[in-house]
């Protein structure tokens, strides 16, 4: 195993209807994270994603501690050790798994409180009037200026997920967001795409639900990570506690910085990443941004199994 060793873990966007069939049916461990997860928050997530549609999964209070429990059973199935591991870290949602994977917090404590997060989000804004969408072809220096504009107007919109430089998801209110994509488009946007989530995360409508949050988040125990695990927040990694927790209620409403976090990596000359959780999200954005690193999706079960009997 590379001593450059990066971990990424996906977010909310990354579940899919049938997913990791092939890790239920083949790992036993696998399950055994799924069985923990019914117990604490009383929902069968294998069988809503065997039996569910992709709409199933997508309502927020849903697909929270679903990924989570997706992530970690992936994280649990490939077991490798924590030192070999130079950094971690995980897309908006994704943070509490690298959290989890670092040892930092206990895997039954950020199901309960990713659970609370996402009911105070969906709490935070009036199902329908918020937006969120996905913005290709135009970077932030093009797009802020169009999101500040409708702002002013009334109709708060932000870019939320800087995803890479021409790849940028934005949030806000519906008008506002409807609003963007008409004038990205026109101003050479190559698509503008509304997204199928339930909430408009990382932007300021979230403040209500941070407010609500910082309460749970300060009553858990988090203990220092046992790998860099790099904040989307700050783009820095910290043993801090206290940091780390006010850098987690600041996330919900400011901007997940993942290029910047790529870029972090690279410059600390990461040579290797794997992304544990389904999908392939970020394996696709790394891909397109460096054409000299390795990365693995263990969303393939022969990757992981590799993996396992390396």
């Amino acid at each position: 195993m590379p001593k450059t060793l990066g971990f990424v873990f996906p977010g909310q966007g990354s579940q899919y209807a049938g997913m990791l069939a092939e890790h239920f049916s083949n790992l036993k461990e696998f399950n055994t994270i799924f069985d923990i997860s019914r117990e604490v928050t009383g929902i069968d997530y294998k069988k809503l994603i065997q039996d569910g549609s992709t709409e199933d999964l997508s309502a927020t209070q849903v697909t929270q501690p679903l990924l989570l429990t997706a992530n970690h059973a992936i994280w649990q199935a490939v077991n490798i050790p924590i030192r070999e591991i130079s950094f971690m870290a995980g897309h908006s949602l994704g943070e509490y798994s690298a959290y989890v994977a670092a040892e930092s917090l206990k895997f039954e404590d950020a199901l309960e409180l990713v659970s609370l997060r996402a009911k105070y989000m969906q709490e935070a804004v009036k199902e329908g009037e918020g937006g969120i969408a996905a913005i290709i072809g135009l970077t932030e220096e093009k797009l802020k200026p169009i999101c500040d504009e409708i702002t002013a107007d009334g109709n708060l919109v932000s870019m939320a997920n800087l995803n890479s430089e021409n790849q940028i998801v934005i949030s806000g209110t519906k008008i506002g967001v409807d609003k963007a994509i008409i004038i990205c488009k026109e101003s050479g946007a190559k698509r503008a795409i509304p997204l199928a989530m339930s909430v408009p995360s990382h932007c300021k409508l979230m403040t209500p639900a941070s407010v609500k949050f910082s309460n749970e988040l300060e009553s858990r125990n988090f203990k220092e990570p046992k790998t860099r695990v790099i904040q989307n927040f700050s783009v820095n990694h910290t043993e801090d506690t206290e940091v780390i927790k006010n850098n987690l209620i600041s996330q919900l409403y400011s901007p997940v910085r993942w290029s910047e976090t790529m870029d972090y990596f690279y410059s600390n000359d990461l040579t290797d990443f794997i992304e544990c959780g389904p999908s392939k999200v970020l394996t696709g954005l790394i891909k397109r941004r460096f054409d000299n690193v390795a990365i693995f999706s263990l969303d393939d079960f022969d990757t992981l199994n590799t993996f396992i009997n390396s």
